[in-house]
């Protein structure tokens, strides 16, 4: 048994994830784009390759114009570009399916956690695919029936990361207001920003981002809890000379993602350093849910820390049910690890979970994963199981 860490007693509570209604094989995608490039057939070549080797097999989309032809499907439109979705009508969208998906995941959170309502005292929104005012926090509030005074702290335009970069500011807040209860909603509909593929740097995004929403509630773990991630030490760390390997801008039709083949090279060059940091000579935890921005950079980390394969599993699993849903992913990931580890019934166990985004930015953050809450006879020392 161990005492509470620095952190201590600061946890995951509950989760909760959400995903559209609209659910389109890989196989649909890959046909859709590649019929659409007739007319450039080394592109199709490449589109069929990317598509077979990303491991995505399922995604999940908002957009019913998906499955239309690639003659209709205005986001794949490569003859009359004028038909394209403009980033107004882009944004509508995002505005109209935002709110009822993250309202799904934010209530399935606040229901596993054993949350009423009247006890969160912040809501930290996050999203980089869509933006409106009063925004996602603001619609949140009254849909849930939060209080009006609730601090919000909207966390936009961040990428990939910004999910753990939620999690560790929920942390942080808690340690600083102790009894304070924190609601983190990511919504992300990225299939909102397809576009007519014009290069093979597009087909990398369009093969494997999907829609989806997560959440979580964070707060000190008391008695009613079971099964629950505590939170440890982390930070983020800008990785040098990586700038301009993935950008994120808005475009005329829609946001425009660039992403570069370094990416997995330069996080397998630099991640084990940091994580010796983050770890402080402590050995490695057995854990690690880590954030599947594409199947290239599970393999650069499984391959630079020497995991097993069980030990990314929840990460290639969620990429391939689901693709990268950007900030909402890590949630997933960590909520099918839990799922797991309650079903074997397992003990006290450490991990670490990692995010990464434009900048190129790493989130880290050791965590532990914790079956039973025992309190003990003097506060605010507890022990557990």
């Amino acid at each position: 048994m161990t005492q509470r860490s620095q952190h201590s007693g600061i946890s995951i509570l509950g989760m909760g994830t959400a995903l559209p209604s609209y659910q389109i094989p890989q196989a649909v995608v890959s046909e859709l784009i590649t019929t659409s490039l007739h007319g450039r057939p080394d592109l199709a070549r490449f589109s069929r390759r990317i598509f077979r080797s990303c491991g995505v097999e399922t995604r999940y989309t908002c957009e019913p114009e998906y499955f239309k032809s690639s003659e209709e499907c205005r986001y794949m439109l490569s003859q009359d570009l004028s038909k394209v979705p403009t980033t107004e009508e882009r944004m509508n969208s995002y505005k109209r399916e935002s709110v009822p998906l993250g309202l799904q995941a934010a209530e399935a959170a606040l229901l596993d956690s054993g949350t009423e309502r009247s006890e969160i005292t912040h809501l930290i929104t996050v999203s980089c695919t869509g933006q409106f005012l009063p925004g996602l926090d603001v619609m949140l509030i009254k849909e849930l029936g939060l209080s009006a005074r609730v601090n919000r702290l909207p966390l936009i335009f961040q990428g990939c990361a910004a999910g753990l970069k939620a999690i560790q500011m929920a942390r942080d807040v808690v340690q600083g207001a102790p009894g304070s209860k924190v609601l983190v909603v990511c919504v992300e509909l990225c299939s909102l920003h397809f576009q007519p593929v014009m290069d093979k740097e597009a087909l990398y995004a369009a093969s494997f981002f999907g829609d989806g929403a997560s959440g979580c509630v964070i707060g000190n773990a008391d008695s009613k809890h079971q099964s629950y991630f505590e939170l440890g030490k982390g930070y983020s760390v800008l990785l040098p000379d990586s700038t301009e390997d993935m950008t994120w801008e808005v475009g005329n039709a829609g946001f425009d993602l660039y992403l570069s083949p370094r990416i997995p090279k330069l996080l397998g060059e630099y991640l084990a350093l940091e994580l010796e940091l983050l770890f402080g000579g402590s050995e490695r935890p057995e854990l690690w849910a880590i954030h599947p921005g594409g199947k290239g950079i599970v393999d650069s980390v499984q391959n630079v820390l020497g995991l097993r394969d069980d030990q990314t599993k929840y990460s290639r699993d969620i990429l391939k049910n689901a693709g990268n849903l950007s900030s909402v992913t890590i949630m997933f990931v960590l909520h099918a690890m839990r799922e797991k580890l309650m079903e074997q019934k397992q003990e006290k166990t450490k991990g670490v979970a990692m995010a990464f985004g434009p900048g190129l930015t790493a989130e880290l953050m050791q965590f532990t994963y914790v079956p039973t809450y025992i309190p003990s006879e003097s506060e605010p020392s507890h022990v557990y199981l």
